[in-house]
């Protein structure tokens, strides 16, 4: 004889929200992932970010078929008895099932092989330029090189770590590991804390990492109220040095990305250095000496100083064309402050999210982001099949009156010095006095 079901109400799952007492529903279902948070693949982040309501639709869109399996010995024995989805959630799902059933999820393509030979190419293109060769213009191609190359790995290492783009899942770390860690320097573990939080929460000004470069950045006058990071657990102090740079910020923006690259070393360094539990914390480390053993040494191969720095500085001017798109995907979308809800989710990543508009031929180049929002909504979905579900996340977005913007990446750029100067003109209004601050928080983003 079946089980009589139990059921409890939205209200009563929300209080079940505190990293002690975490809850979640699935399709009705209520789930306790409080243990289950500290094992989970994806981290904590996701769950502490959703607990205490429906998280069906981000369940659906971060998770194999496999993952079901794993929810039965969670199970509560409770149902959420008055939880209804939207109806766009109802049509996402449904979506959703479509591209399962036509086998999307699973047909990658070549990209990933085509990736790894290009990058292979010019790595050894620019190790030949270097040791081989000799003259300051073929120097600086192969730094070229460098950064191209750099750009490529990341896109890999990207794609790695939403789907499996290799056979197995042991091949699939490495892939992680040597996109990421050994040939950018770039750890993949601060990749996969960071990027899963800003899949959550997109474009949450205190929830969403990618938003938070106080003192440097503020795409919104929010920032000017010292908002606190929940991701980083810290006051984002909007003192005299951050009113000082947000205040230009328009005119620091790609010069800043220049070296943008180099903040994220930072930050690799001082996340694994850290006394927060890091997976693979060891194997993250070792794959960062090996970048900073083959990197120094080609560096030094180069016959005079000037020629050094030369190199060093167009390879990481190179990669700002990667920060440049990162951030056009983002800034002058819309924002707002506090947690995503579980029955929204569709609409906060239709609405923190921009194309950039381009042909076929460039898909490459962009690494399959220039699709921002079917990546958002479909992050699992092979970046070959982006563009052929394209039409249908639009008319899906057309159909609830929710906006699906693509501008060329003429005009992205365009958008985003525009919000960028919006708020700086803002912040040189000396009628609102702010408080003095430590330059260190400029650097300091983990707290």
């Amino acid at each position: 004889m079946e089980a009589e079901k139990k059921y409890i109400t939205s209200e009563e799952l929300r209080k079940h929200s505190t990293p002690g007492d975490l809850w979640i529903s699935i399709q009705g279902k209520v789930y306790d992932v409080t243990d289950w948070a500290k094992r989970h693949p994806g981290g904590d982040v996701p769950l502490r970010t959703l607990a205490g309501q429906d998280v069906t639709d981000a369940f659906l869109a971060y998770h194999p078929g496999s993952a079901w399996q794993h929810l039965e010995a969670l199970y509560t024995g409770y149902r959420v008895r008055d939880f209804v989805p939207s109806e766009v959630s109802k049509d996402y799902r449904r979506l959703h099932a479509e591209f399962a059933r036509l086998g999307l999820f699973e047909k990658k393509g070549h990209v990933a092989v085509c990736a790894l030979a290009s990058i292979a190419a010019m790595l050894s293109l620019c190790v030949y330029g270097v040791v081989a060769c000799e003259g300051a213009a073929i120097h600086f191609v192969c730094a070229v090189l460098l950064g191209l190359l750099w750009i490529q790995g990341a896109y890999v290492g990207h794609d790695s770590g939403h789907y499996q783009v290799m056979t197995t899942t042991g091949f699939n770390r490495l892939a992680q590991l040597l996109a990421g860690n050994c040939l950018t320097g770039i750890s993949i573990a601060w990749w996969k804390w960071t990027h899963n939080a800003h899949h959550l929460a997109c474009n949450s000004l205190d929830h969403d990492p990618d938003l938070q470069h106080i003192p440097v950045f503020a795409v919104s006058t929010r920032f000017f109220n010292s908002l606190t990071s929940i991701f980083y657990g810290r006051e984002l102090k909007f003192d005299f040095l951050a009113r000082l740079l947000v205040s230009y910020q328009h005119w620091t923006f790609y010069p800043v990305m220049c070296l943008g690259r180099i903040n994220l070393f930072i930050q690799t360094f001082l996340l694994l250095f850290s006394k927060r539990k890091i997976p693979d914390r060891a194997l993250n480390i070792m794959g960062i000496l090996v970048f900073w053993t083959w990197y120094p040494l080609l560096v030094s191969c180069l016959p005079t100083w000037s020629e050094r720095a030369m190199f060093v500085v167009t390879s990481l001017s190179v990669t700002a064309i990667q920060h440049i798109q990162f951030c056009l995907n983002h800034f002058s979308a819309n924002v707002y402050v506090g947690p995503p809800n579980g029955d929204d989710w569709f609409e906060k990543q239709t609405k923190g999210t921009i194309d950039i508009s381009c042909p076929s031929w460039m898909d490459w180049f962009h690494g399959g982001l220039q699709f921002q929002l079917e990546h958002h909504l479909f992050p699992r979905l092979p970046r070959c099949q982006l563009r052929g579900i394209s039409p249908l996340a639009r008319d899906l977005c057309k159909k609830h009156n929710l906006p699906y913007r693509s501008l060329s990446f003429w005009g992205a750029n365009v958008s985003t010095i525009r919000t960028l100067r919006t708020a700086a003109l803002q912040a040189r209004d000396l009628s609102n006095p702010v408080p003095k601050n430590l330059v260190w928080e400029a650097v300091n983003t983990h707290g």
